[in-house]
């Protein structure tokens, strides 16, 4: 019955079409979906269980995953999700996640998106999932438990998904940027060092880090960019409510003036 659905909120680009039934999400599925539930599915069999479990695709196309309860902070995000013990648990789960991707290969025939996949993913790439922030994690009383969303995944660097996640959880910007999610007054600086510890990167990958850090937010905007020249309403609505190009245009030039900050943490 239509009283026991219940949309679960988060996300633009599949905004209203991700819903609850008892213990299942349904979703859309897209042309990727074969190579993300192979993924999905072998990660848990190798012992990571931060991930939903695929149940099947239905006959309307949409896929069914096993729900996981907890909290999924949402903007404004609540003032527990700025603590940096909250953040270090993101970085921890990812690299769970990383790890537990190593010896995964993709079944013959299927494909990833390229939307925000690493544009160097070098000779030894993981999976990454592109997209961590923090209303793609679920959290237990303060600590991330499971990944969710993996629409975007893609091999490449661990850095280069570390960094995505940390522009977009610490998050890398200007204050009055960062305030109007909720988390104005955060040290971006210190915060990466958190991730990094956290991570468990050792000197070349935190250099590593700093460097994929810079070209995320070089490309930033791009992605949201292309949905609103596409006319995509969600994607328009979130473009002017975060101030537009300008707002990347600002990141950038401010990261470029700091950027000597985040490499000393880096040392």
């Amino acid at each position: 019955m239509d009283d026991d659905i219940e949309v679960l909120q988060g996300g633009v680009g599949n905004a209203g079409a991700v819903v609850r039934i008892g213990a299942h999400v349904l979703r859309p599925t897209n042309p990727h979906s074969p190579a993300i539930h192979a993924l999905l599915d072998h990660v848990r069999r190798s012992g990571f269980d931060g991930v939903q479990e695929v149940v099947a695709v239905e006959p309307d196309g949409r896929e069914r995953l096993v729900f996981i309860a907890g909290d999924v902070p949402i903007p404004p995000y609540p003032p527990w999700s700025r603590a940096d013990a909250v953040l270090a648990s993101v970085a921890a789960l990812l690299r769970r996640f990383h790890d537990a991707t190593v010896d995964f290969v993709a079944p013959v025939g299927t494909t990833w998106s390229a939307e925000m996949a690493d544009p160097t993913p070098g000779p030894d790439p993981v999976l990454c999932h592109n997209d961590v922030c923090l209303e793609n994690v679920v959290f237990h009383h303060g600590t991330a438990v499971a990944l969710l969303d993996f629409d975007f995944a893609a091999p490449g660097r661990r850095e280069h998904d570390l960094a995505t996640m940390a522009r977009m959880c610490i998050p890398v910007e200007p204050d009055e940027d960062a305030a109007r999610s909720g988390r104005g007054g955060l040290d971006p600086v210190a915060r990466l060092r958190v991730v990094a510890d956290a991570y468990g990167l050792d000197g070349a990958g935190r250099t590593a880090l700093v460097a994929a850090l810079a070209e995320s937010i070089e490309r930033g905007g791009e992605f949201v960019r292309r949905r609103v020249d596409a006319g995509e309403p969600a994607f328009i609505e979130m473009w002017n409510s975060m101030g537009g190009q300008e707002r990347f245009d600002r990141r950038r030039r401010w990261f470029t003036v700091n950027r000597h900050r985040f490499d000393a943490v880096m040392a």
